[in-house]
């Protein structure tokens, strides 16, 4: 049986959007594999983790009727991405193997039961569908994913968390030195409130998987699960178990010392200040006073580097030190012209806005230098 026949880039495209969580190695070799389910006309492309499960559905030509089996992902991935983007290829079926061939190329692979293949089991109780615009959750992620944390002991730290209140989505990540909050509007009033966890390896494929085009994404929370369906796909996840932490009150209220600048002004600065500091001590000063913000940095070798920007500005005098990877990440993943940051002194916290925007908030503990 032919279980499929196109063009390389159309089959290419189908695999490559499953095969992300796909592990080279395994302690079951089988998902290493990607399922193919042959309905009709219809294939259906599966992949899974035991954690994470993501179909597709594609009309890759091939013979009519029902087929099903499990083949290496990556392999074929490979081997597709040598042949040209316009070269037709073919997947057939013969005695528990399938031959791949394109032009004058043909390939022999080993395939698993389908049967064998493990599938998520999807849970029964899944709270109310919402949807936003792909665009709008793609945004929300990269606002705050890079606070996530990685490999924490805290394991409720090492993802993002979503809350479904009333007409509104947040996303929350958080490391414990600092935290990113954005929001964005939805379709429907969720009256009662849903919070869950999203892991770390969940969000990162998210982010390659989503688009920048306006098609929604529908997104559905269980106790225990999250499913999304887009762009005639289905992702299905694990939740990360735990409390995550009470972002509001992390949040400062009232700082009453507030500088309004051009973003990529401060942002190069903070990139020029950088280059003298170390991998193990990465801590810059701000002096903020009025007129002017300096920006300074030095190291075990008593180099030092000191910039100036002129501010409106006419509160306390502040010296305060911060991580300068931290204050780099939350500006390079802003759009916005201006960055609006208030301080209270030289211990406590500071929170980055974007001006007459409440959507996005980024809370960066300081560190002493």
């Amino acid at each position: 049986m032919i279980v499929f026949k196109s063009t390389q880039d159309q089959v290419l495209a189908a695999l490559q959007a499953v095969s992300g969580i796909v592990e080279r190695r395994h302690t079951l070799p089988i998902l290493a594999n990607v399922l193919l389910r042959k309905t009709g006309n219809a294939i259906q492309l599966t992949t899974s983790d035991l954690e994470i499960q993501i179909r597709t559905q594609a009309e890759l030509g091939g013979d009519d009727g029902s087929f099903a089996t499990t083949v290496g992902a990556r392999k074929l991935i490979d081997i597709l991405r040598t042949l040209p983007a316009d070269q037709s290829v073919s997947l057939e079926s013969v005695q528990n193997k399938l031959i791949l061939k394109g032009g004058k190329s043909k390939f022999t692979l080993q395939t698993l039961p389908a049967e064998d293949f493990p599938l998520v089991q999807e849970s029964a109780s899944f709270g109310p569908a919402f949807s936003v615009p792909q665009k709008t959750l793609k945004s929300l992620l990269g606002q705050v994913s890079f606070a996530m944390a990685v490999h924490d002991i805290r394991y409720y730290l090492n993802g993002i968390l979503f809350v479904a209140e009333g007409k509104k989505l947040s996303l929350v990540a958080t490391d414990g030195h600092r935290l990113a909050f954005a929001s964005a509007e939805i379709d429907v009033d969720i009256p009662t409130k849903q919070e869950v966890i999203l892991p770390r390896k969940t969000v990162l494929e998210m982010q390659r998987l989503l688009s920048d085009k306006e098609g929604a994404i529908e997104m559905r929370f269980a106790t225990n699960q999250a499913k999304f369906s887009f762009d005639g796909m289905e992702f299905v996840t694990k939740l990360v178990e735990g409390k995550f932490p009470d972002y509001n009150r992390v949040i400062p209220r009232n700082h009453h010392n507030i500088v309004v600048l051009g973003r990529t002004a401060l942002l190069s600065a903070l990139q020029r200040a950088a280059i003298m500091t170390s991998e193990k001590f990465k801590g810059v000063r701000l002096n903020v006073e009025p007129g002017a913000l300096r920006v300074a940095a030095n190291n075990a070798d008593q180099e030092e580097a000191v910039d100036e920007l002129d501010i409106e500005y006419s509160g306390d005098t502040i010296e305060i030190g911060f991580n300068v990877s931290y204050l780099i990440d939350a500006l390079a993943n802003m759009s916005q012209d201006m960055v609006r940051v208030e301080l209270s002194d030289g211990n406590s916290s500071a929170l980055l806005t974007i001006p007459d925007n409440e959507h996005f908030k980024y809370v960066v503990m300081p560190m002493r230098i």
